[in-house]
C-alpha cells in the first residue's frame, strides 16, 4: 500500500471511530457516488474562482489567495463526491485524490496536488503558503498583480480538469 491508501484507510477509521461516538466525523466516509454533490462543489470551486477578481478590484485582493486555495480545494471535493466519499479534512481530502491518482481512476495534475498539499512556512508561492500569509498576516493587498493572475490560471486548469473528470 502506498502512504496515501494508508491515510486514506486512517481517514476512514477516523471518521467511523468519531461517528460511533457521536461526534461530527473529521475524516473521509464511504458513501454512494453524489454527481449532484460533485456538481455542487463544482459550482463553488466557480464561484470562488470569480471570488477572486471581484476582492481584487475591491480593493481586498489579500483574500483573493484565500478563495483560489478553495477553489482548488472544492474541485477536489467534488472528486471525492463522484467517488462516493465524504470528507471533512483537507489531508484527508489531499491523500484521497492521490490514492485515486495512483490507482489511475483519476487524471488528475501533480501540480493541483502539490499546491495544497506542500506547505513551507519559508515559502508563500504555493497556494496553502500564499493563504496563509495574507490571511493570518497584515498585508492588505496582492502587489504583484501576476500573483493573481497566476491564481487565476490555476483555478482554471483545475477546473477544467475536474469537470472532464466528473463528466467524461
Amino acid at each position: 500500500m502506498t502512504q496515501a491508501s494508508n491515510k486514506v484507510d486512517w481517514c476512514l477509521e477516523k471518521a467511523k471511530k468519531e461517528l460511533q461516538q457521536g461526534k461530527k466525523h473529521r475524516g473521509l466516509v464511504k458513501r454512494e457516488p453524489d454527481m449532484e454533490e460533485a456538481r455542487n462543489h463544482i459550482t463553488k470551486a466557480e464561484h470562488n474562482l470569480s471570488a477572486i477578481t471581484y476582492f481584487d478590484k475591491g480593493g481586498f485582493s489579500d483574500w483573493s489567495m484565500s478563495v483560489a486555495f478553495y477553489s482548488i480545494y472544492h474541485c477536489f471535493l467534488a472528486i471525492a463526491a463522484k467517488f462516493g466519499y465524504e470528507s471533512r479534512n483537507q489531508e484527508c481530502t489531499i491523500a484521497l485524490i492521490k490514492s485515486l491518482k495512483e490507482t489511475n481512476q483519476i487524471d488528475l495534475d501533480n501540480r493541483f496536488i502539490r499546491v495544497l498539499e506542500n506547505y513551507d512556512e519559508k515559502d508563500i508561492q504555493n497556494v496553502i503558503g500564499k493563504r496563509e500569509f495574507y490571511t493570518y498576516g497584515t498585508t492588505l493587498s496582492v502587489e504583484d498583480k501576476e500573483e493573481i493572475k497566476k491564481s487565476i490560471q490555476l483555478c482554471k486548469d483545475c477546473i477544467l480538469q475536474t469537470r472532464k473528470i466528473l463528466f467524461q
